[in-house]
């Protein structure tokens, strides 16, 4: 983009940003920082100068039952989290987790916790209790927020016991149903008495240098470890942003995307709704049942969400065919790449309504490639770069070309510039070349290829980082676990993205110390995968080798592995 700062200008004052001192501008003469001199707290943007009595979250239960909170419900409860913080004695700049499904209380922690000064750890419910663990050391969090149980169904998942086995700090536990199933540790709390320690009213926002940390979210690496990346207060007018150039997010519309505040498209849920005047529509179940689909029906909801694998089971299950869907003004897709043929019957529930495809990453606050309202959106295809952002695609010389790694034209409103445990300048910038003007570019690591008639489409990571049903994870992570088998002397993780678009496949090559079959390593594999890192991961095949290919330093080329496999698919 060439004129960044007269474009977040005014998409600073459409969205109504409150500051308590004003930027001095857009962007320093140096180009190094954003919002330069100016003191804010981004959730007095989502109150502030707002309509009270407008709808703010529309929730949705299994049973049918459907409740909505206003925008002034909405500050009321985040309020009160506020002040029960600070009576608990928490203070400005303290970590704090939250590690529970993203409902309407969990909304209202996570505004309660910025509002006062504190950042949110992002920490998905899925996760085994050695994950939790990592997060919380790495974030250094003072406490978490979490939930007792996990509903899905007929099935009951444990939740705050993985919180006690990872060792967690106090932590204060709220109830999935009535009253909490589970006996707490000493010094933990239940809700309901967080919340009656709490003065009444509002007390004052904690206001701050803009590029201050607002929220830590976790993206893995190729090293096993995931990187931790702060979202500022900053960060949420990029991902806002994106839903008000691309999404056309109007007031007083339903928005919904199934996720989790342990993923960015939590908070971008948040940010995208509420601070262009929408209302954010949570379903408390599962999105794959008959009654997610009513939800969105009976809620009409005007843009809904998705991520590939989630059409995928919509479409072989039947269940949405005779659904009215004709409030959706458009889907958006994210987290994998598309398959076409699903999407174009997606396109199709909505009654021909355009697929928006985002793609970006936790670490920029929102998306580089996406769709748009004003153009002809092809299924599993890309229109256009981000508004505020700009790319090149480069091949293995580092040169521009048609299909290559995408690098991002550095510096990006939102994008991150540290890392709690990596050294941020290492990750992304060293050994990047030039842009051909002279750019500094800023490596990302997908996988783009350019169409004709300016369309992309995205073919997944280039490095050892894989996309698994939208949630990233590293191989190494993978490796650990499947190198515990006993009869299994090395291991190498690739997922390979199918030629049609969709979801990835995990795929294992596996060296052997001893005879076993594939059909014995799988199995073993997924009990590990799914006890210790993450119930969502789906092992696609087990593949035996002699041997492993190695660079001279000793480290398995685990992209030569996946080219050679992609080959024979």
């Amino acid at each position: 983009m060439r004129q960044p700062e007269l474009y977040w200008a005014h998409v600073i004052k459409s969205m109504g940003v409150d500051f308590e001192l004003a930027p001095q501008r857009i962007l320093s003469e140096k180009g190094a920082v954003w919002l330069p001199g100016a003191s804010m707290n981004i959730v007095a943007s989502v109150f502030e100068g707002r309509n009270a009595s407008d709808l703010a979250v529309l929730r949705g239960r299994p049973d049918g039952e459907m409740e909505s909170w206003s925008r002034g419900e909405l500050k009321d409860r985040a309020a009160a989290v506020a002040q029960s913080l600070l009576a608990e004695g928490f203070k400005a700049g303290d970590a704090i987790a939250i590690d529970m499904p993203m409902s309407a209380e969990s909304v209202a922690i996570y505004l309660g916790i910025i509002w006062m000064g504190a950042q949110v750890v992002s920490i998905a419910d899925s996760f085994a209790a050695e994950e939790i663990r990592i997060r919380l050391s790495i974030s250094e969090a003072k406490a978490v927020f979490t939930q007792d149980i996990i509903l899905r169904g007929e099935r009951v998942l444990p939740l705050y016991s993985r919180i006690v086995d990872a060792a967690a700090p106090r932590t204060i536990v709220l109830p999935a149903q009535n009253t909490l199933q589970v006996e707490l540790r000493s010094g933990d709390m239940a809700w309901d008495d967080f919340l009656s320690s709490g003065l009444p009213g509002h007390p004052s926002y904690h206001f701050g240098p803009a590029d201050r940390s607002s929220n830590i979210l976790f993206s893995s690496g190729t090293t096993g470890e995931p990187k931790a990346i702060p979202w500022t207060h900053i960060t949420p007018i990029k991902a806002a942003g994106d839903a008000w150039a691309h999404h056309d997010v109007q007031p007083k519309e339903v928005i919904v995307w199934p996720t989790n505040l342990g993923w960015m498209m939590g908070p971008w849920l948040i940010y995208a709704g509420l601070l262009n005047g929408a209302a954010i529509g949570l379903f408390e179940g599962s999105p794959l049942g008959l009654e997610f689909g009513q939800f969105i029906d009976r809620g009409k909801v005007n843009m809904l969400g998705v991520v590939p694998s989630l059409v995928k089971a919509w479409r072989a299950s039947g269940l949405f065919d005779a659904l009215d869907w004709s409030a959706l003004r458009r889907f958006s897709s994210t987290g994998e790449a598309s398959n076409p043929s699903d999407m174009a019957w997606l396109m199709q529930r909505g009654g021909s309504v355009p697929v928006i495809e985002y793609c970006g990453g936790t670490e920029i606050g929102g998306g580089y490639l996406c769709g748009s309202m004003v153009q002809e959106q092809r299924a599993g295809q890309f229109s256009c770069s981000a508004m505020g952002t700009a790319f090149y695609l480069l091949d293995d010389e580092g040169q521009p070309a048609s299909a290559g790694e995408l690098a991002l034209v550095s510096p990006m409103l939102g994008a991150s510039t540290s890392l709690l445990n990596k050294d941020h300048e290492t990750v992304y910038f060293t050994g990047m070349p030039r842009g051909p003007l002279g750019e500094r570019l800023r490596r990302h690591g997908d996988f783009i290829e350019r169409l004709e008639g300016g369309y992309y489409r995205a073919h997944g990571r280039v490095d050892d980082t894989m996309n698994l049903g939208g949630i990233k994870v590293s191989s190494a992570a993978i490796e650990r676990l499947v190198d515990r088998i006993d009869d299994v002397l090395e291991s190498a993780a690739v997922a390979l993205s199918p030629e049609a678009g969709g979801p990835s496949e995990l795929l294992l090559v596996v060296v052997l110390r001893s005879a076993a079959e594939p059909a014995d390593i799988l199995a073993q594999a997924q009990r590990l995968i799914r006890a210790e890192l993450n119930p969502l991961f789906k092992v696609g095949r087990v593949l035996l080798r002699a041997s492993l290919p190695r660079t001279a330093s000793n480290k398995v080329m685990r992209r030569v592995l996946r080219d050679e496999l992609q080959e024979q698919l």
